[in-house]
């Protein structure tokens, strides 16, 4: 099989859904992360966009999060999506759901002032109560099988170990039993390294809006 190298930046959560898909299949990989603020020539001749992550598949590029978790999945067993086309479509729908409430908590972390923020916050309380509507009895979205749905939300719910969750999660059981599964899967624990929340904490002082302020 062709060498496997995963460009990726430290905090990037759409790096973290590579990831842990390739712990998951078990692959061995090189991980290279790159300084987004100051992008070398090579970077951005492999990743037209200029954004992480990218997977350098034996010298061929692949770009965009989607794209290196389905073809991982196609290529690399065990499969993580359903073998239905109607339900595979279901799920590949809700992890765009996920890149949703990812930019919903970009929204928390960019928000200028408290009204702003509380706008945010009840903006990103609303997508988890669909969610909530959404999950059935668990650990996973789809019961008893991870797959690339959880791969997709492990990366969001990390977040919540920094920024103060504020209610988010209250009175979503379904949801908080899905979090905590997620928190204590190895491929999700692995896709960062040990430094990660005091980079991530780092990372939102700095930046010096709203959020800031109550870390």
């Amino acid at each position: 099989m062709s060498t496997l190298t995963l460009v990726s930046h430290a905090l990037c959560p759409y790096v973290q859904r590579a990831a842990i898909v390739l712990r998951e299949k078990g692959v061995d990989f090189e991980r290279v992360d790159v300084d987004l603020a100051n992008k070398p020539d090579w970077f951005l001749r492999l990743s037209p966009l200029g954004r992480t992550p990218v997977l350098s598949v034996g010298g061929e590029a692949l770009f965009e999060s989607a794209v290196i978790c389905e073809y991982l999945d196609e290529t690399r067993p065990p499969r993580l999506h359903p073998d239905d086309a109607l339900t595979r479509a279901r799920e590949r729908a809700w992890m765009e759901f996920g890149s949703a409430v990812l930019n919903g908590i970009a929204s928390l972390y960019s928000a200028g002032d408290e009204t702003a923020l509380e706008k945010a916050y009840a903006a990103l309380r609303a997508r988890f109560e669909q969610l909530e509507a959404r999950l059935a009895d668990g650990p996973w979205f789809a019961g008893a099988r991870f797959g690339l749905v959880d791969a997709a939300f492990g990366p969001v719910f990390r977040y919540f170990d920094v920024i103060p969750p504020a209610g988010l999660f209250d009175r979503l059981p379904r949801l908080q039993s899905w979090r905590a599964a997620l928190a204590g899967r190895p491929s999700v624990r692995a896709a960062v390294d040990a430094g990660y929340a005091e980079r991530l904490r780092g990372f939102l002082r700095q930046r010096g809006t709203a959020l800031s302020s109550r870390l």
